[in-house]
């Protein structure tokens, strides 16, 4: 099952049932307005969406064409984002490109951080800041949406709380990261309004691919229309999407809703720190990976972070090389504050 959320000028949108080749959508309103409201009462939601889906498909649903640039993120807005650090080799690049070593912890702890929630931009929305110098970047992710998760739950009870995986774009401002790091409280200013995708789909939709933890597919992210990144979102990932969750989840409960982020992906290539994809490797998910190999290589990075014009798109296609998830695609936009 495919959802999607449409703008009818609500804050919150309006929810639809979208079919697999995302090319129909039809109304879920009837159903329960909003996903979150799906997602509060998914138990005995899920089924009647479920028959809704059926009957798309089979063409016996009122339906209209989906259009991708006419929907808000499938959850306009959440009551919790939480952005892991799944795959360490991204984690590990950040620190060899200032010669620190990683704590081995590292690889046993995961790293997580609670970024804001209360507006996230739509897939086709404009990256807009106020200063290009700020260092911005894309990050190209997979997210889950999960049901109500109790405090200390394991990881077999975070994995059964999966409803829902999309991608997202973690928007990142580099160069206001090593400031808020150093104040030793978190980020707010380095990770403004995050995007995901189009449509959030079930797990089940994903086939194989999906092996109740991870997905293995190629995450296509492209750069001013070339390939930038074809890293596949199963390889190299330390920690699952079940161990993100009961991590989260160690003293708190999670309500339903919230959404759980993979950090950038990231894959070693021979063993080594990536290759672009000009030299034969699968490239990169944000563009501050791709400057640390530099640095490693070369003493200094030389690959800009985006300015105004830019364009990152970011998908994710089954291997009939369908779209499964529809396309983030976002210009950086400069608007100066007055």
């Amino acid at each position: 099952m495919k959802l999607a959320t449409l703008k009818n000028g609500a804050r919150d949108g309006r929810l639809v049932v979208v079919s697999r080749d995302l090319t129909r959508c039809a109304d879920a309103g009837f159903l329960a307005p909003t996903l979150q409201v799906a997602l509060d009462d998914w138990r005995r939601v899920q089924p009647h969406l479920k028959l809704l889906a059926k009957a798309l498909e089979a063409g016996t649903a009122p339906s209209w064409s989906f259009d991708e640039t006419a929907t808000l993120s499938p959850l306009p807005r959440a009551y919790q984002w939480l952005d892991g650090s799944a795959y360490v080799n991204h984690v590990e690049l950040v620190r060899k490109a200032r010669d620190a070593e990683m704590p081995q912890s590292f690889r046993t702890d995961p790293l997580m951080y609670q970024g804001g929630s209360d507006s996230f931009l739509g897939p086709r929305d404009p990256i807009v800041m106020a200063d290009e110098d700020w260092g911005i970047d894309m990050e190209g992710e997979v997210a889950v949406v999960v049901d109500d998760v109790a405090a200390g739950a394991s990881v077999g009870e975070a994995r059964r709380a999966i409803r829902l995986v999309m991608l997202a774009n973690d928007v990142s401002l580099r160069g206001l990261i090593p400031n808020e790091l150093s104040k030793g409280f978190g980020f707010v200013h380095a990770k403004p309004s995050s995007a995901f995708s189009p449509v959030a789909v079930t797990p089940d939709e994903l086939g194989q691919a999906w092996d109740g933890g991870k997905v293995h597919l190629e995450l296509m992210v492209d750069y001013n229309g070339a390939p930038f990144g074809r890293a596949n979102a199963g390889v190299d990932m330390t920690f699952d999407f079940p161990t993100l969750i009961a991590h989260a989840a160690r003293t708190r409960a999670l309500a339903a809703g919230t959404i759980v982020g993979s950090g950038t992906v990231s894959n070693k290539f021979e063993g080594g720190p990536g290759k672009t994809i000009g030299e034969g490797g699968v490239g990169y998910s944000c563009i501050a990976e791709l400057r640390m190999v530099e640095t490693i290589r070369e003493g200094a990075p030389r690959t800009p972070f985006m300015r105004a014009g830019d364009k990152v798109s970011i998908e994710m296609r089954d291997r009939c090389g369908q779209s499964i998830f529809g396309v983030i695609e976002q210009q950086v936009q400069v608007r100066p504050h007055s």
